[in-house]
């Protein structure tokens, strides 16, 4: 361990450097020289580090969603323009947009095959004992989010029950969209594209954690994108924000408002809702040749209605999670601030495919299903996508049926697997609204299908209520969805029945496209958003001088004749604290001894707001922060070296800088929440 290097033997407490008098020297498990000094909070300007940015001559932003998938561009010459990209081979009947599902297919070299559409088909093409020994994978992007103690070696499971490494699989896939990307910007431009001509923007959760935004990053330095010693040409943006940063420009005929206080686009509020979608899904046919959106440089007519200080909310829902966020805006520029921290769950579409299977269950059998994803692999990615398509006809106001196919291996296998047949099953079970149709489909009732969206549509609502009982968050003006789920009248339905007394509620046109343009407007303008919130208490543990009566007995350390409290949590930024761009918060540390090369603080979270101990309940280990001395030092080290760090939390990743005072030469720093 790097702890070891700070010298000493670890029996007892180390040799420590001399310390002044208003600073301690600290103890981080292990690393017992440490010492912080002044503490101190820096505004800076957030412009005055732009300067030596490099420029790029194109924008190009990776939605990598845990459903469906794309890219789109704009050049820096053009901003007003984005471009989304082209169409994809293949498509799904009733389903008809511009990004394309997130599947993957491996050889069984495990070699990369194919991605998408292509990878779908192909897989389905294949002969049933061939089908497993190939690698395929989809909606895998949630394990980044469910998976609490990721690291680089987490790894994913293949529908033939293979595993393989997540890295491995994020990188394939990064580097399937760069290539598209490139290949794509060439031919439009009938020049040689590189690589270094691309600023990439890739899109995450906002209620992502720090180690899933960070493998996102590493797995983009292994496609290619970027590289650790060029880090700048990657940025992480937060898919709320991207949305929050589109819906800003936004005219009237680019949105449908489902609210009931006001006639939109000629219609009242009560046919709104109905004939509001059908016009704008006419509108995105009319304009689904043309893949090119102008966005004015005006602030949309929206904005026009928001004065200083408005908050609106964006709820982003898509496949795997639910993200909200709250905006308020500040004018003249329209910059954004963060009103509170960002907030969500895993309740994305996923959750009605996951009803979907438990309703199959409980008709088939568990132990059937089971067997049928293993060995009917395939056949089960097309029974999904069959159900995909009749998911999207749900209504709140259906009253006809929904017919489902049944590939014909699942009637087969079952027969063989039960010895009676599918029809007999469904007399069987006891789910009354679901019936077999002579033509080989599952029907299912419209309150039936319903019943499949309530689970995870209630859990939304529930955690907008939540939100809404927020003081930061009680006086909203509007309300964005946004996302793919956000297509869903079922959903849009309970949004509107719980908060449309409560503020406007608007839903962009080609509402899963939102994200992608936002997120290109991000890398063409990062500085947009001012001010965020830290999900998070974030510190380190130091030595403070022993207090009697303040600080518990257990945590007295008597060091040359000083008394000492150790475990004391030094907050660098608390839960919810709002932090501009570019402020600063600064910490001195110095190294025990001056031989040492390699100082390792270990970072410490929580999501309370108080902490005093790193020991208290709820306080964990999330990170490390290395300070690499090697080059720094000059010919004559000065015996005592004090290492200045700088820390960002005000962007959508944790960013540090180090400085050795003496010298003014900057010091090499790692901030790791992945491999501690």
């Amino acid at each position: 361990m790097a702890d070891k290097e700070a010298g000493g033997s670890d029996t007892g407490p180390r040799e420590m450097a001399p310390t002044s008098a208003c600073s301690s020297p600290a103890r981080s498990l292990g690393d017992t020289g440490i010492t912080p000094l002044s503490p101190s909070h820096t505004v800076n300007d957030a412009d005055a580090n732009v300067s030596e940015q490099q420029t790029f001559l194109v924008v190009v932003a990776v939605d990598f969603g845990t459903t469906s998938s794309g890219y789109a561009y704009s050049f820096t010459k053009e901003p007003e323009c984005i471009h989304v990209m082209r169409r994809w081979e293949g498509g799904d009947p009733g389903v008809s947009n511009q990004k394309t599902p997130t599947t993957i297919l491996l050889t069984p070299e495990r070699k990369f095959h194919s991605f998408g559409y292509a990878a779908r088909d192909f897989y389905h093409d294949l002969d049933p004992s061939e089908a497993k020994q190939w690698l395929y994978l989809e909606k895998f992007k949630m394990k980044l989010h469910t998976t609490g103690d990721l690291t680089m070696d987490t790894d994913l499971t293949a529908a033939n029950g293979k595993k393989i490494k997540a890295l491995e699989i994020f990188a394939y896939a990064l580097q399937y969209f760069k290539e598209q990307a490139l290949k794509e910007l060439r031919d439009q431009t009938g020049s040689e594209f590189e690589n270094s001509d691309v600023r990439w923007v890739i899109t995450v959760p906002a209620i992502w954690k720090q180690p899933a935004k960070q493998f996102m990053r590493q797995a983009a330095y292994q496609a290619g994108l970027a590289s650790p010693e060029n880090s700048e040409q990657l940025f992480i943006a937060l898919e709320p924000e991207g949305a929050s940063i589109y819906c800003r420009k936004l005219r009237l005929h680019q949105m449908t408002e489902l609210s009931s206080k006001a006639t939109v686009n000629g219609y009242s509020s009560s046919d709104t809702v109905g004939a509001g979608f059908a016009q704008a899904k006419e509108h995105v046919r009319r304009n689904r040749q043309s893949r090119t959106f102008l966005v004015e440089n005006v602030i949309g007519e929206i904005w026009s209605e928001l004065e200083e200080g408005d908050k609106y909310v964006v709820v982003d829902s898509g496949g795997g999670t639910v993200d909200v966020t709250v905006h308020q805006i500040r004018l003249p520029e329209g910059h954004l601030k963060e009103l509170y921290k960002a907030t969500g769950g895993p309740y994305g579409s996923l959750g009605v495919d996951y009803e979907f299977e438990k309703l199959l269950c409980k008709i088939f059998g568990e132990d059937f299903i089971e067997q049928f994803k293993i060995k009917r692999p395939a056949a089960w990615v097309d029974l999904m996508i069959a159900f995909e398509s009749r998911k999207r006809a749900a209504a709140p106001d259906r009253t006809n049926p929904l017919n489902i196919t049944l590939p014909f291996s699942f009637i087969d296998y079952y027969k063989k697997f039960r010895g009676h047949s599918v029809e007999h099953a469904l007399r069987k079970s006891n789910v009354d609204f679901v019936k077999w149709s002579s033509q080989g489909m599952l029907r299912m009732s419209p309150d039936a299908m319903n019943a499949l969206f309530k689970p995870t549509i209630d859990s939304i609502i529930e955690h907008l209520r939540d939100l809404f009982q927020k003081p930061e968050v009680s006086t909203v003006k509007f309300l964005f969805l946004v996302g793919g789920f956000a297509e869903a009248p079922l959903l849009q339905q309970a949004v509107q029945a719980a908060f449309g007394d409560k503020c406007r509620i608007i839903i962009p046109q080609d509402v899963g496209l939102t994200i992608l343009k936002g997120a290109v407007l991000f890398g063409l303008d990062p500085a947009v958003i001012k001010v965020r919130r830290s999900p998070l208490t974030y510190g380190v543990g130091v030595l403070n001088r022993y207090v009697e009566g303040k600080h518990p007995p257990e945590k007295l350390l008597v060091k040359d004749g000083t008394r000492w409290c150790t475990d004391v949590f030094d907050k660098f930024i608390s839960a919810d604290q709002s932090v501009a761009l570019g402020e600063l918060v600064k910490r001195s540390y110095t190294p025990a001894k001056p031989s040492q090369l390699v100082i390792v603080i270990n970072i410490y979270s929580s999501e309370l707001d108080s902490v005093s101990f790193i020991t208290d309940p709820g306080v964990k280990k999330c990170g490390t922060l290395r300070l690499d001395l090697t080059g720094a030092s000059g010919a004559a080290v000065p015996t005592r070296r004090e290492i200045q760090t700088l820390m960002q939390f005000g962007d959508t990743e944790i960013k540090a800088t180090a400085i050795d005072v003496a010298t003014s030469k900057s010091v090499k720093v790692g901030i790791d929440f992945l491999n501690y």
